[in-house]
């Protein structure tokens, strides 16, 4: 099963609709933005969480700020890197380079975006297997689906691998 459906076309219409419009003019036009539209959702078998080792992943462009690079928040074509970290950090360590939205509850309690210590109270309840020790973060604007699902994508996934993870949770922001 494909993750984005018919992604050549998709991409075509992307690059000569708002990323044409973008180059030619400096403007974003989201009315020219064709949404991607899968008709059925890519999955797989779920999993029992009380056995699994969970892996928290964000769009709030979280990062190390004194030992990562921020993302490129300010790219209209957006930044398809990720950032990732132990999920022991503590939160005054880190910051988030993300432009599409507003951080202000996020700066007053980071768990808002990154329910970290709720996780590891999760895993000490036995709810979920185990917090992983890692986990990973980038910036969610990304109107490129295409450079999604061959970029980020496999990078999420080797960061999973590596930490023998069998559940996820996404936070979007």
């Amino acid at each position: 099963m494909e993750i984005l459906e018919n992604k050549q076309d998709w991409t075509r219409n992307y690059e000569k609709g708002w990323l044409a419009h973008l180059d030619e003019t400096g403007a974003i036009n989201w009315d020219l933005y064709e949404h991607p539209r899968n008709r059925s959702a890519p999955g797989a078998a779920g999993v029992e969480l009380a056995k699994s080792r969970l892996m928290f992943i964000s769009s709030a462009g979280a990062y190390l700020k004194h030992e990562q690079p921020p993302c490129d928040a300010a790219n209209p074509t957006g930044d398809y890197s990720l950032r990732s970290f132990p999920t022991s950090t503590p939160f005054s360590a880190l910051a988030y380079a993300h432009d599409h939205f507003d951080h202000t509850m996020v700066e007053q309690d980071a768990q808002v975006a990154l329910p970290l210590r709720h996780l590891e109270r999760l895993g000490e309840e036995g709810v979920i297997g185990d917090l992983a020790p890692s986990m990973v973060s980038f910036m969610g604007y990304q109107p490129d689906a295409a450079r999604v699902v061959d970029e980020l994508a496999p990078a999420v996934l080797n960061v999973a691998r590596q930490e023998n993870i069998q559940a996820a949770l996404l936070a979007p922001v």
